[in-house]
């Protein structure tokens, strides 16, 4: 085990092509479940400015960008939980991360329970977040259970 908070962990290769999954991959900008642009691997802001209406990428931009967007995520979850993590937990937390946004994250029952020491309990916090709007949205619900699994491998 390695401790976050006091050791950088990184995205393993598996836990970017979970996160490819989980996102899908969208050449065309889209209005998310709660009608933010997004595209790419789930990008909504380049280089600082929002994903706009028509724009269009390649999948290595994407793949640009799904790097550049991570790496404050990973540098948030580094900084954040304090108990010691197994890869497959920190690749689930930056799928979590990713989707939820970092300060919903620093703000969660999940990284109060993880820093308690708590794990099932931060696992079992994973399906909570399958809302979007105030809505259920099943495929939210799916990723929640799909990284709550590989959190728990």
């Amino acid at each position: 085990m390695i401790v976050a908070g006091s050791t950088t962990m990184q995205i393993s290769h598996n836990g970017i092509e979970f996160l490819k999954d989980a996102e899908g991959f969208r050449d065309k900008a889209y209005r998310d479940s709660v009608g933010v642009w997004t595209v790419g691997y789930g990008t909504t802001r380049i280089y600082g400015k929002p994903v706009e209406a028509g724009q269009t990428c390649t999948q290595n931009e994407a793949e640009l960008w799904l790097t550049a967007d991570t790496a404050s995520v990973q540098t948030a979850i580094n900084r954040s939980v304090r108990a010691p993590l197994r890869q497959n937990q920190y690749d689930a937390l930056v799928s979590f991360v990713y989707n939820i946004g970092i300060q919903a994250f620093q703000n969660s029952t999940m990284l109060k329970k993880l820093n308690a020491g708590d794990y099932s309990g931060a696992a079992a916090e994973f399906p909570r977040w399958d809302k979007a709007g105030g809505q259920v949205i099943p495929g939210l619900h799916s990723r929640r259970l799909r990284e709550q699994s590989l959190f728990t491998q």
